[in-house]
């Protein structure tokens, strides 16, 4: 069986296409800036080469199109026809209390999905134009939903619950809910490996460090809690996300600015995290190495308010658990910026988190960089959320066609 994994941005495409038979992945890419039709443009990777193509991608039906064509293409192709693809996974970001797991996408899937859009306006549309896309182009083809939300569903009331009016809660779903859950899942599962010991018996914490970032703490395998809250906007902040805030700060903007509802989520969506103290581009690379240069103090705050704010919410969540065997870090910033990483474990030396500095010295490995000293271990593991979907694709369409 080979499945199709798409995961959709607002501007933004990517997939993988894999064969279940040994997990073998076929072809991967991105479609980048979809709907500025002048600078639209896909990278496709097969078998160790690379493909770049700037072609002008009007909305997403044109971006699943093109990826439709690579898959088949005379030159680079994976699969003779698009009757191979047996099934479609896609990232659904947010499925509030309706969904805590992956289903079978219908009609009744998709309106349902759609009255969450408000609670993570930057990525549920942006699904649903996916799965629209893939109606269209490949209309014969199940597809699967696999939630960001769902591994959190395990959370404790009290670990969930907002300290405001009970009824709002129950009139309207206001709680935390958590996101990145296939990430937090999929690594905690590896890191139980590497530790040598089963999940059941380990208290980790697992950091997705990336334009979007958010901590998790595991117990046993399952979430007792997460940064990331009723929106994806929570937690820590990130390069354009603010993250946590006194809610006063959002009244005295609302005052001062007039802003608008909408205008507010724009504002603390888009404009604000590391690149709004900053100013400088929303590209956490170009602000890390900003952060070293005397003349750029703003971005020396960024960092080290990143840094410092996430060895809190570690340091926080061992509180939850108890006890604290593991740290975790995934995603792409927590597998790539090794300073990043130094960062945050030299905030939590006290605490017994000691790293190797020379095994630290990598990108993009699953490797152990514990020191010898250390009496919490941490791992560097790569994610694959589109693995995880992908299963948990093959899972539902395997049972439906039995």
């Amino acid at each position: 069986m080979k499945i199709l994994v798409v995961n959709c941005g607002s501007s933004s495409l990517k997939y993988q296409l894999i064969d279940m038979e040994g997990e073998i992945l076929l072809a991967k890419g991105i479609c980048e800036r979809i709907g500025e039709k002048d600078s639209s443009s896909i990278t496709h990777k097969v078998r160790g080469e690379k493909y770049v193509i700037t072609t002008p991608m009007i909305n997403h039906e044109d971006a699943i199109k093109i990826v439709l064509e690579q898959l088949v293409h005379n030159n680079y192709g994976v699969i003779k026809d698009l009757s191979e693809i047996s099934a479609v996974g896609h990232r659904l970001v947010h499925g509030g209390e309706m969904f805590s797991h992956s289903v079978l996408i219908d009609e009744d899937v998709i309106a349902k999905y759609e009255t969450c859009s408000s609670l993570a306006p930057l990525h549920n549309p942006a699904t649903i134009l996916g799965i629209r896309a893939c109606q269209k182009a490949i209309p014969n083809v199940p597809m699967a939903g696999v939630f960001d939300t769902a591994f959190h569903q395990t959370m404790p009331k009290e670990n969930f619950l907002y300290p405001i009016p009970y009824e709002y809660y129950e009139k309207y779903g206001i709680r935390k809910y958590g996101f990145h859950g296939t990430s937090h899942q999929f690594v905690s599962k590896i890191c139980a490996k590497m530790y040598g010991k089963p999940i059941e018996d380990l208290k980790i914490v697992t950091c997705h460090l990336g334009q979007g970032a958010s901590i998790c703490a595991i117990a046993g395998g399952k979430s007792i809690d997460t940064s990331m809250g009723l929106s994806p906007l929570g937690g820590i902040a990130m390069v354009t996300r603010s993250g946590d805030l006194d809610p006063s700060v959002v009244i005295e903007l609302i005052k001062r600015e007039n802003l608008t509802p909408e205008e507010v989520s724009n504002l603390l969506n888009k404009k604000s995290g590391l690149y709004g103290i900053t100013g400088l581009n929303p590209d956490f690379r170009e602000i890390e190495l900003a952060s070293y240069e005397a003349d750029k103090p703003k971005a020396q705050i960024a960092i080290n308010l990143f840094t410092k704010t996430i060895a809190q919410f570690i340091a926080k969540y061992a509180v939850s658990l108890k006890g604290l065997d593991a740290v975790v870090f995934t995603g792409g910033i927590g597998e790539n910026q090794i300073n990043i990483r130094r960062k945050i474990c030299e905030n939590l030396e006290w605490m017994g988190v000691k790293i190797d500095l020379k095994k630290n010295d990598v990108r993009s490995e699953q490797i152990e960089i514990t020191a010898e000293n250390s009496s919490i271990r941490t791992f560097i593991i790569p994610t694959n959320e589109e693995l995880v979907i992908a299963r948990d694709t093959n899972e539902i369409i395997s049972e439906k066609k039995q």
